[in-house]
């Protein structure tokens, strides 16, 4: 885990995890921005700097940029994918609260305007409730009305 001192630069933070990361050997590296909104410029152009750090720093490393969405967003996930993908390319979908009302049928116009594919969604808090998709379960949720997380 490698944090920055409060009201660091976050790309920052994720320039000394590249380097941390390279210096352990580590196979895997997270960054997490935590709750960007694409209507806060600033924040925006944050995650264009971490983005053109992690590109720079690690350009021949394999890459998933995934954009988290609220399944209950409705067409405003559409307005975030958009914003997102212009700063950082994304590479797949999280989709979340699969587990209230929302059907996420967004996730399709999403998935289909980006070309990006759905990879998991959350059905619950709990650490077991991010699930692989399961475009099957998810047709059959939308047309049936049953839960994705049911089977």
């Amino acid at each position: 885990m490698i944090t920055g001192q409060e009201g660091s630069d976050p790309a920052s933070v994720v320039f000394d995890a590249l380097h941390a990361a390279r210096a352990r050997h580590a196979d895997v590296l997270i960054c997490d921005t935590a709750g960007r909104l694409n209507n806060k410029k600033n924040l925006m152009n944050e995650l264009d700097k971490i983005d053109r750090i992690i590109s720079r720093e690690l350009p021949d490393y394999k890459r998933e940029n995934l954009i988290v969405l609220d399944a209950t967003t409705g067409q405003n996930a559409m307005s975030q994918a958009r914003d997102f993908s212009e700063v950082s390319d994304v590479t797949g979908i999280v989709l979340t609260k699969m587990d209230g009302t929302s059907k996420g049928g967004i996730a399709i116009a999403i998935a289909s305007e980006l070309s990006v594919p759905v990879k998991y969604i959350g059905v619950g808090e709990g650490i077991d409730d991010l699930l692989k998709f399961d475009p099957e379960a998810f047709a059959q949720a939308m047309f049936e009305g049953t839960d994705t997380d049911e089977e």
